[in-house]
């Protein structure tokens, strides 16, 4: 389903070109410009087509509808989507911490993007492309932002905050900066690690309970690295809980313990903020429930 945006001109935009307002105030990239100026009737202006270039004035109303998509993709298992919240531009998932974000070479029908596609097939709108904004591991669990048009993955990108808890092995307190660039020694594997040359990588962490064999910690993320917080863990000596890719343990659970509990942003179209919370699924809480009962933990 096409999707229609209205805009008041703000008094800034007074009497300036309508393509100033767009870059301007919208922040639409030159390709989604050039995209609605040769589509019939994505612009118009107080109920009549407009031009790129032509004037825009204090309270016009601007209205953008964007080109319609319709993505072919496999679909599955709808009614297992966890949908936090949802409107005509963004949906808010949480995913199962045993479930590959998109269709890979060894995903093909069995990942979220399935789910979603398979969802709004049921709905009959036509299925959106999938854009995930920002990524999660298959084994992590948490919250997923999905923008459900350019407009939406374009302001959102780069402009949302995560919160994680993780289960690390060892003992920390207090808090801390992890700043370690990541590389991927062998092209032909996922693995990470810590080295050079590699991307600058941040890792803030705040210990939440500590006993001497884990500790709990709430982590933010300054960059976006693949696996960054399970190799940064990793490299301190302290992998999560699980994750045996990088050294972990599975005794107490089977995936890296890594939960994205919380997720805040602007909306890409009315700006209002919006915050979500989960809590950890219930083979995540299992591990937090032993921590909370080790004997001398602190808080």
């Amino acid at each position: 389903m096409a999707r229609t945006i209205e805009y008041r001109i703000p008094a800034a935009f007074d009497g300036e070109k309508l393509i100033r307002f767009l870059r301007g105030s919208l922040a639409f990239s030159a390709r989604a410009v050039t995209r609605l100026r040769h589509t019939p009737g994505a612009l118009k202006l107080n109920g009549a087509p407009v031009r790129t270039v032509d004037p825009v004035h204090t309270d016009d109303l601007l209205t953008v509808t964007l080109p319609e998509e319709n993505c072919e993709m496999s679909q599955s298992a709808a009614d297992a989507l966890d949908i936090v919240y949802e409107d005509a531009d963004v949906l808010v998932l949480n995913k199962p911490g045993d479930l590959a974000l998109h269709p890979t070479h060894n995903h093909q029908g069995d990942t979220l993007a399935n789910q979603v596609a398979a969802y709004f097939a049921a709905k009959g709108a036509g299925v959106p492309v999938f854009r995930a904004v920002g990524r999660l591991d298959k084994f992590t669990s948490g919250l997923v932002l999905c923008a459900l048009n350019k407009v939406s993955a374009a302001k959102l990108s780069g402009n949302y905050e995560k919160q994680y808890l993780a289960v690390v092995g060892g003992s920390l307190s207090g808090s801390g900066t992890i700043d370690a660039p990541i590389c991927r020694p062998d092209p032909n594997k996922t693995l990470r690690a810590v080295g050079s040359p590699g991307e600058r990588a941040v890792t803030h962490w705040e210990s939440l309970i500590t006993t001497p064999e884990m500790t709990l910690v709430r982590v933010k993320l300054e960059t976006g690295r693949t696996h960054q917080i399970r190799v940064h863990f990793a490299h301190l000596g302290m992998p999560l809980a699980g994750d045996t890719m990088y050294g972990g343990n599975d005794a107490l659970i089977p995936r890296a313990a890594l939960h994205c509990e919380r997720l805040t942003f602007l909306h890409p179209i009315h700006a209002e903020p919006l915050s979500f919370c989960v809590p950890p699924p219930p083979d995540m809480q299992a591990v937090l429930d032993v921590l909370k009962n080790a004997p001398g933990r602190s808080q």
